[in-house]
């Protein structure tokens, strides 16, 4: 059952008008969306917000979503990525109506480039990529024509399945759109639709050495599947035309519409799947679901929940203007979805042991805890206390400051669920750390006997240290330094060296059989995730997921 957040205002999605305009003026009668990833990476917190945008709008009017690959550039694609992506579709929450690659349709794309030909609409180009880039013009000055571009339809023809028969190495010959080379909009000044590529294909193998470019595919991989409404991120804008020109001039039976949205832009976050690829080559990370990546597979891995993730991407709206989205937005939904859910435990990350010594040396009693204060459907467990504990380093000082009530040579503190016990004495090592404490503790203050003698300022959290379990917890900071990506490669100079910081601790003794991707909040620290990575049967290892606040309002 899905976790509601709170929400003070209706997110925007302006594409939902346009579907539901297109549905009662008969201009559609189904709609049919698709997602189209490039299977060449892992995906990310930004295709999360287009998955659910695709899925949740063809639900909403009880249409069609289609799984697509668009599979065109074999170089750069792989089935490890094909497997990715379906496995975190449907980890979201989503289940496709069909499952397609761009390389299924290769057949009819070479068919359609034919068509062009013969329509006078396309030609062979002898020139290389640097020629080609050289006279296409700028923004203010138009191109200049391929010296090949009036060619016979019988010579591009022959050319063209000449490229197909492998007879040209890669780039000695391109197909191009013959549209306008003094086109203001520079995607129509004749654009590469094919190119020679003589690479192994994860879907077709060896039986392709020419390749359609996307722009020229992805419209007519749209047409093929009957999409109706085929959403994508602004930076596709220009790319509208051409892809209204290739439908028509294709012949296509099906005429999509492209819709163009804002992309996700998140602070301190990498969004590029180029440089999340360099990361994870150049070791930055510890592979693609590194938690501190943005990656769902790394996401998923730190402890987030599909909930709170499509919760997120419905409360930041779909609109046409560039704007960046605080990261502590979607540590908010992670909080609001574990709050009624995750088990409360107690666990100790930097240990300082304290002897009660006036505790019976043999002496173990079971305390009750509440599993979740806020929702006691959860109910109660039992706690070991003993002799010995362990708490926190940083709640005792030696000298503290004023307003400091925590424990402190001659302080009295509650233990949580316990007892008040009074700080007497300490033991520091040869290099004057304190590693030792000795308390008293007072029998009448147990918790939950209704003493009301006196009052203390400070409560803190412990562990038993006879059934305490060893852990391991890996607390993590943004990766990048910059709230805004450098445009080149210097982005790894603002990785930031305290993103991952590695403590050794202990958890209560409950916590023996816990799984990899149980969730637990931590009292003070914040919520964890067992890590499925690193967790084994000797060894729990704990991702911190988000801290318990944050100054973040919705």
């Amino acid at each position: 059952m899905e976790t509601k957040s709170a929400v003070v205002s209706t997110p925007s999605n302006f594409i939902k008008n346009i579907v539901n305009e297109d549905l009662k003026s008969g201009k559609v009668s189904q709609v049919v969306t698709r997602f189209p990833p490039e299977p060449n990476g892992y995906l990310h917190i930004g295709h999360a917000k287009s998955i659910c945008l695709n899925f949740e709008l063809a639900d909403e009017f009880k249409g069609l979503t289609n799984l697509r690959f668009d599979d065109t550039n074999p170089v750069k694609e792989d089935t490890e990525y094909v497997e990715s992506i379906k496995a975190d579709v449907a980890w979201l929450g989503f289940q496709w109506d069909g499952l397609f690659f761009a390389s299924d349709y290769f057949e009819e794309m070479f068919k359609r480039a034919v068509v062009l030909i013969n329509k006078g609409l396309a030609f062979v180009d002898n020139q290389t990529a640097d020629e080609i880039r050289e006279t296409r013009g700028t923004l203010t000055q138009p191109g200049t024509n391929s010296p090949y571009r009036e060619r016979s339809i019988e010579e591009n023809l022959a050319l063209f399945e000449r490229m197909r028969a492998g007879e040209f190495k890669d780039g000695e010959r391109v197909l191009r759109a013959k549209i306008d080379m003094s086109s203001p909009n520079i995607n129509l000044r004749d654009p590469i639709i094919y190119r020679v590529v003589h690479a192994h294909h994860h879907n077709t193998g060896d039986a392709w050495c020419i390749y359609p470019m996307y722009a020229f595919a992805h419209p007519l991989e749209d047409a093929i599947e009957g999409v109706t409404h085929s959403i994508c991120t602004l930076e596709f804008e220009d790319q509208r035309p051409f892809y209204d020109w290739v439908i028509r001039e294709c012949e296509m039976p099906n005429v999509p519409r492209q819709y163009e949205f804002a992309r996700l832009n998140l602070t301190n976050t990498v969004m590029s799947k180029r440089k999340l690829k360099q990361l994870v080559d150049e070791k930055a990370v510890d592979g693609w679901d590194d938690p501190r990546m943005p990656t769902i597979s790394g996401l998923r891995r730190r402890g987030f929940t599909a909930e709170s993730i499509r919760n997120f991407a419905r409360e930041i709206g779909v609109a046409r203007s560039y704007s960046v989205v605080d990261a502590k937005m979607l540590d908010h939904f992670i909080r609001e979805d574990l709050k009624l859910k995750a088990m409360r435990t107690m666990g100790v990350l930097n240990p300082l042991k304290v002897v009660i010594t006036n505790y019976p040396e043999d002496q173990v009693e079971m305390l009750d805890m509440e599993n979740n204060a806020e929702n006691p459907e959860m109910g109660n467990r039992q706690i070991p206390f003993s002799r010995e504990i362990y708490i926190e380093q940083d709640d005792f000082m030696e000298n503290p400051p004023n307003k400091y009530f925590r424990l402190f040579p001659g302080n009295e503190v509650r233990l949580k669920n316990a007892y008040f016990i009074k700080c007497n004495d300490f033991i520091k090592d040869e290099n004057g750390k304190v590693i030792e404490l000795h308390c008293t503790y007072d029998v009448e203050t147990k918790s939950g006997s209704g003493f009301t003698g006196r009052k203390v300022k400070g409560t803190i959290h412990w562990v038993d240290a006879k059934s305490a379990v060893p852990a391991e917890f890996r607390l993590y900071e943004p990766l990048i330094l910059d709230n805004q990506e450098d445009e080149d490669a210097s982005f790894l100079e603002n990785l930031n060296p305290n993103s991952l910081q590695i403590v050794q601790g202990f958890v209560e003794d409950n916590m023996k059989q816990a799984q990899p991707h149980d969730k637990f909040q931590f009292f003070r620290h914040g919520y964890f995730n067992v890590d499925p990575k690193h967790t084994t049967s000797d060894k729990l290892v704990f991702n911190l997921i988000v801290s318990l606040k944050s100054s973040f309002e919705i």
